[in-house]
């Protein structure tokens, strides 16, 4: 009994050490595991191969990330699930004993990636011992696994490391550039440098004898001006740990034999994840040549900038000059003008003194159109000429236009043809006085150049729309003269004419394309020309305008309601009446054809029956069997004149408006038809009838106004064209006489004022701004009307900025001159009124 309870408390002795020494010994694997971040496994295979169990070591689980069996279980599916699905297949395969290759596993391992409970992933191997049986049959796989996510790092670091020194020396081998490279250790302490036998040429070195690895050998060899600059850069970029700056420098180094010489170096440092550089690589360029082209350059540039400011001189006094000259040849032309145009009115004139006479005007106007042709050119040539971009109704535009070349295509005996193809809007954003310009320009030289029987044909379209922008294209064919291939190059040149004879001819100065050409240019637009000898011409204009919301006003929008309107077009041309149903489609307008008289005043007669007349109706002038006029009669006829009706036309109504409104035409319209115009004539129609608008025009006569005028002959001639409307007028000599004048007189004394610019003693800029600071309640309202020579857009500018109302160039249309009167005079009661 003594034996055995000795026996059973030195069992528990033993029990107890054993138990102590396993719990060292798992402490020391434990620590062991968790330093070298490695973690044991165990397979067990049952009989045919596949897996029977699974040991998970605690150092296996806290590698993955997991503390203990409750959320890493000892099952394979605990390992397969977190493996990266690129290595998955192929590392763990059907999970059998096939599943690894032993020679792999035993010996070199297998590399995978592993998503941790954290979220991370990292790279770890795996390596293995198969125990078989006797019978060769595998038993178990007993491994280890560990981690070499930082192995992987580096070996992305070398990689990189190495594709960018072999760019380097791809770069280096193709610009013979000298090559660095500097080597640092862990702290970032640089530890070795290497000088390419390149470089050391370069410098005039032969070897590392005379030119040592060590950064001495440069740094000594900097030029003194240079030497903080660049050292600073250098040290900058070692300790730009972030890795974003690059070394990048230009600089003066000593050479052997050469003296100073100007080089480039450029470098970047390689980096650990620290920042701490590893190498750092960088090459050397001669760029001793390309700096001195530089300072050649800049020599150069210099000379040209001097040469500018020269021409721009030369510009100025250029377009001094043609102020100067456009003053001094119109103020004579004023004269010459002026007393033509009274002598024509006087009815106790010969014929032949009448036909000397309007040979004289004509010659006149000619002179004074080379003039504007000479300061446009000016204008362009010295890039005062600037393009305004404001809203404008393209189809008053084309109406103006239209207006000019119908009337010279009648009365040469041409027939003039102008269609808008598809949907064109009313209104766009641009500078609608330049593309008038250019228009007439080209439907003026294409009347001059048709002989009488000929055609000209005007197409407007709209060919593309995008972003806001609309871009248009002006087609203008004839059927003239033409030109020959050989002159169309030179058609824009400035002063250039096919044949001279046509100058006197024609009556052309060359000019005229050239502006077109650089007008259009102006406007990012294009021009181009087709042209046969004796067939005729066609030239297309292209020019991108900006789209406008144009907004009725507020009282256009109470008069008419457009889709509540119902309009009856009357034309025997299907595309026209087509085009007015789109045009007048796009604004809400329900609109209705007939291609006869006889057809439309059937259908007007139907809606009348039906007490639902037509709110408009659009007739055509011409055409077969019942004109626009007898068929407007038969339709007054029939149903009274309650509707409204407008004649559309190509041609000159002048000649048959009495005639048409005795029929009962209420007014006109030009083709090509827009909806605006439509609707502005059918409003003034409507009100008329419904007499809610009253026309009021200004009578001048009685009216006294104050001129300005410091050349006798032309205040002569100006005030007998004055009193033609019976208009009273006091002269000033100059501006100073005219502010005394306008001040000893009471308020209300003058109704406006007629002002010359250049006038001695006092110009007409200062005598306008001293009148508009009297302290008076009429000077600041007068209507002030610059009459003057100066024809520049700046001169414009100037006088509007003085206060002036408006800029009339000399020599004065006398009708021009009686419009603006009446307008100012009319605007300026509404306002007192008001």
């Amino acid at each position: 009994m003594q034996i055995w309870m000795k026996g059973a408390i030195m069992n528990g002795i033993n029990d107890e050490k054993d138990r102590r020494i396993i719990e060292e010994q798992s402490v020391t694997i434990r620590l062991l595991t968790d330093l070298t971040k490695a973690g044991s496994w165990v397979i067990n295979y049952a009989a045919d191969g596949s897996v029977a169990s699974v040991q998970w070591g605690d150092g296996f689980r806290r590698l993955m990330g997991y503390s203990d069996r409750s959320d890493f279980p000892d099952e394979i599916e605990s390992f397969v699930r977190g493996i990266h699905p690129e290595d998955r297949e192929v590392f763990i395969g059907d999970t059998t004993v096939n599943a690894f290759n032993e020679d792999i596993m035993c010996k070199k391992g297998y590399e995978f990636r592993f998503r941790r409970k954290d979220g991370s992933t990292r790279w770890f191997r795996s390596k293995g011992i198969l125990y078989r049986d006797a019978e060769g049959k595998p038993v178990k796989f007993r491994g280890v696994t560990i981690e070499i996510s930082r192995e992987k790092e580096l070996d992305t670091l070398y990689a990189q490391l190495q594709n960018e020194s072999a760019s380097l020396n791809t770069i280096h081998e193709m610009l013979g550039s000298g090559k660095w490279t500097m080597d640092f250790d862990e702290k970032g302490v640089m530890s070795r440098v290497y000088w390419s036998d390149e470089f050391r040429r370069m410098l005039g070195y032969q070897d590392v004898e005379d030119f040592p690895d060590v950064l001495e050998s440069w740094s000594n060899l900097l030029h003194p001006d240079d030497r903080e600059r660049v050292l600073k850069a250098y040290n900058e970029t070692i300790s730009d740990y972030t890795g974003q700056k690059t070394y990048d420098v230009e600089y003066r180094l000593r050479t052997k034999n050469r003296g100073y010489r100007w080089y480039r170096a450029v470098g970047k440092p390689t980096r650990r994840p620290d920042g701490t550089p590893i190498t750092y690589v960088g090459v050397f360029l001669d760029i001793t040549e390309q700096k001195e082209m530089m300072r050649e350059l800049a020599e150069q540039r210099e000379s040209l900038s001097v040469a500018l400011e020269e021409a721009n001189k030369a510009n100025k006094a250029k377009t001094a000059f043609l102020s100067n000259m456009s003053h001094e040849i119109r103020t004579p032309m004023n004269a010459i003008i002026g007393l033509d145009r009274i002598a024509l009115n006087d009815p106790g004139i010969s014929e032949t003194t009448r036909e000397h006479l309007e040979k004289m005007g004509i010659s006149a106007q000619h002179l004074l159109s080379i003039i504007n042709d000479i300061l446009d050119m000016s204008r362009v040539e010295s890039g005062h000429m600037v393009v305004k971009n404001e809203e404008f109704s393209l189809a008053k535009l084309l109406t103006q236009v239209n207006t000019i070349i119908s009337g010279q295509c009648r009365d040469k005996g041409l027939a003039y043809e102008c269609r808008v193809n598809g949907p064109v809007c009313d209104y766009y954003i641009g500078d609608d006085m330049k593309l008038r310009q250019v228009m007439i320009n080209i439907l003026g030289n294409a009347v001059k150049f048709t002989p009488s029987g000929g055609t000209v044909t005007f197409v407007v379209e709209s060919i593309a729309r995008f972003n806001g922008k609309s871009t248009l294209r002006f087609i203008i064919s004839d059927t003239g003269i033409g030109m020959s291939q050989e002159f169309l190059p030179k058609l824009f040149d400035a002063f250039s004419q096919e044949d001279s004879s046509r100058a006197s001819r024609y009556g052309s100065t060359g000019l005229g394309m050239a502006i077109t050409k650089n007008i259009i240019e102006l406007m990012n637009g294009t021009v181009s020309v087709e042209s046969e000898k004796n067939k005729g011409t066609t030239f297309t204009v292209t020019v991108t305008l900006t789209d406008c919301d144009h907004q009725n006003d507020g009282e256009a929008e109470n008069v008419l309601h457009t889709h509540e309107l119902c309009v009856l077009v009357i034309d025997d041309d299907p595309i026209a009446c087509e085009h007015a149903q789109l045009v007048l489609g796009q604004v809400g307008v329900n609109c209705e054809k007939a291609l006869s008289g006889a057809e439309g005043l059937q259908m007007v007669k139907v809606r009348y029956a039906r007490r639902e007349p037509y709110n408009l109706i659009l007739m055509d002038l011409r055409m077969p069997d019942m004109d626009g006029l007898e068929t407007t009669r038969q339709i007054r006829a029939a149903v009274g004149n309650e509707t409204p009706v407008i004649i559309l036309t190509s041609y000159n109504w002048d000649e048959i408006v009495e005639e048409a409104r005795e029929a009962g035409v209420d007014t006109f319209v030009a083709k090509p038809l827009f909806s605006g115009v439509v609707l502005d004539e059918f409003r003034k129609a409507f009100e008329k009838k419904n007499t809610k608008l009253v026309q009021e025009t200004t009578d001048l006569k009685g009216r006294r106004v104050l001129l300005a005028e410091d050349v006798a002959v032309n205040a002569e001639i100006m005030m007998m064209v004055l009193s033609m409307r019976e208009i009273q007028v006091d002269h000033a000599e100059n501006g100073r006489i005219a502010v005394e004048m306008f001040a000893k007189h009471e308020e209300g004394y003058y109704d406006a004022i007629l002002m010359d610019l250049r006038m001695p003693e006092m110009d007409g800029l200062e005598a306008t701004r001293r009148i508009r600071a009297m302290n008076r309640s009429d000077a600041k309202s007068i209507p002030v009307i610059a009459l003057t020579a100066d024809a520049f857009d700046e001169d414009v500018q100037h006088s509007m900025q003085a206060g002036m109302n408006a800029h009339l160039c000399k020599p004065v249309e006398p009708d021009v001159l009686f419009k603006t009167l009446e307008s100012l005079l009319h605007d300026q009661s509404e306002k007192r009124t008001s």
